[in-house]
């Protein structure tokens, strides 16, 4: 019965990550400013429903392949959305996609002038 309230919980919280995420999304200034609260706080969402699952598929299903398969998807989701991430901005910023407020360091600028 505790596991089950915990599993629930970590849904739970999961799911209010994302929401929270998507309301970043739709309401943050500009694109970096979007992609980062999409991609920090979805992030976060995933990690606890992937604990949650997890938690589920070896306490309650007593499912070890079900439990590597959610594991797996985690891995790939955790290290996979930071990347996406930072080569969609810098492909913004590429292309001349630039921030409403003046950045004070602007280091991919500088690398432009040497690349």
């Amino acid at each position: 019965m505790t596991l089950r309230i915990i599993i629930n919980v970590l849904f739970g919280f999961g799911a209010f990550f994302a929401l929270a995420g998507t309301v970043g999304l739709l309401r943050m200034p500009d694109a970096y400013c979007r992609m980062q609260s999409s991609t920090n706080i979805a992030t976060l969402g995933l990690l606890l429903v992937v604990i949650g699952g997890l938690l589920y598929t070896i306490f309650v299903m007593q499912s070890w392949s079900s439990s590597v398969k959610i594991l797996v998807i985690g891995i790939i989701s955790i290290v996979a959305n930071p990347v996406a991430s930072h080569a969609i901005c810098r492909a913004a910023y590429r292309i001349g996609v630039r921030p409403e407020k003046e950045m004070v360091w602007d280091e991919l600028k500088e690398g432009e002038k040497n690349a």
